[in-house]
């Protein structure tokens, strides 16, 4: 895990390369929330993303494509996915004007027919096929719309799309965006030489998803505490009837075996050892705490109780390198929130260096206000993930390094 971090830390930046006079592309990740009105309820990705643009523009890049994705529109055109919304947002937040490409096939003609120092934004990329499939026609085209190629989408960087991997093979200069610079050093201060203890906070409902992960940090860590209902499946693991619960039965074993592990590295495993349940998430009327053991007939687990919280806040106030992974409970619903919450104050008040994982959690902790008080809070959940995990991703693979 730690060589390949270091990998990742050795390619090149914006400031290693001369962009003056150069067409650029920059691979963002503008894949905002948005409400039913199209309006964006958080344009954080799209602030982080205004330091490479801004210096792009400040050291005088002849033009700038920014290329990014935005929802699930399945490889074809649907309005609902349309970047015209974004586009507003981003000119208020450059304070200059953005033009807005629509058509791939006719970029290359407007790119090299501007004047110098425009700004285009160019149509969700996942309205093409190849996208997904990096193709290299699709990667071809991206490509000829620019002298150097910058990416600065750490969410996507897990992925091997046309937009973050396939360019790299049709372009010289292949840079990494300040944004990326920033999540590969946070991580690296945490794994690479890290202040000891290290605790990871682990949550989320599956533990299918983060096996690779539970398996690959417990020679790294010192502390393992596991919440959400991914718990569930580890308290099914001691024999405990989970009821109703969310758990993984395919799973049972290989929770029982990350235990047994675990204790063979002589890393301490916290789980609940009490739970908020109700018998409908819908209509939470029948809401109780109750030991993790005793989960009442018909009920299922939705939250960490206050015990669990306390044991939870002891184990982190006892540490020195925190990193979270995954919410306690279903906190988008008020009534089983608190244990997400008050373990978010928790940390956010521990004198230690902290990080956030991206997705759920980077939201939960930005809904109880404790955002600006966390060391780092990455903008990619998988792709923290698969850092966690020890992989080198694929968005830096391919990247010009500072020693060739």
């Amino acid at each position: 895990m730690t060589s390949n971090i270091k990998y990742m830390s050795g390619v090149k930046g914006l400031k290693d390369i001369d962009v003056d006079g150069q067409r650029v592309l920059i691979r963002v990740d503008f894949n905002v929330p948005v409400d039913s009105h199209n309006n964006i309820s958080d344009d954080r990705r799209i602030r982080l993303a205004l330091p490479t643009i801004n210096y792009c523009i400040d050291h005088n890049a002849k033009s700038i494509v920014l290329v990014t994705h935005f929802g699930r529109p399945k490889g074809s055109f649907n309005e609902k996915y349309s970047l015209v919304h974004i586009k507003k947002r981003l000119e208020r937040l450059l304070e200059r004007k953005v033009e807005f490409i629509k058509d791939l096939e006719s970029s290359k003609d407007i790119v090299c027919a501007s004047s110098s120092q425009e700004i285009f934004l160019l149509e969700n990329i996942r309205f093409h096929e190849g996208e997904k499939q990096n193709d290299k026609g699709l990667s071809k085209k991206l490509a000829s719309l620019c002298d150097l190629y910058v990416n600065d989408a750490f969410g996507t960087s897990h992925r091997k799309h046309a937009s973050t991997h396939g360019i790299t093979e049709f372009v010289d200069t292949k840079v990494a965006g300040f944004l990326m610079m920033r999540e590969i050093e946070a991580f690296s201060k945490a794994l690479e030489d890290p202040v000891r203890p290290i605790a990871l906070v682990i949550g989320g409902a599956k533990i299918s998803s983060k096996i690779t992960l539970l398996e690959a940090v417990l020679q790294k860590v010192d502390k393992l505490i596991i919440g959400g209902a991914m718990s569930n499946t580890f308290l099914k693991a001691q024999g405990y009837d989970m009821q109703k619960s969310l758990y993984e039965e395919d799973f049972v074993s290989t929770a029982a075996n990350v235990l047994q592990e675990a204790k063979k590295f002589g890393v301490k495993v916290y789980l609940p050892v009490d739970v908020v349940i109700t018998d409908s998430i819908e209509k939470p009327i029948n809401v109780r705490v109750v030991p993790a053991q005793d989960i009442l007939e018909g009920f299922m687990a939705v939250d960490i109780g206050p015990a669990t919280l306390k044991l939870f806040t002891q184990a982190v106030e006892l540490s020195n390198t925190i990193i979270w992974n995954g919410p306690m409970g279903i906190y988008e619903i008020d009534n089983f929130s608190k244990g997400t919450f008050k373990l978010a104050s928790a940390i956010a008040d521990c004198y230690a260096y902290t990080i956030v994982g991206g997705g759920d959690t980077a939201d939960a902790v930005d809904k109880c206000g404790e955002s600006d008080n966390f060391s780092f809070i990455s903008t990619g959940g998988g792709a923290s993930l698969e850092l966690l995990e020890g992989k080198i991703l694929p968005g830096f693979k391919n990247l010009n390094r500072v020693v060739e």
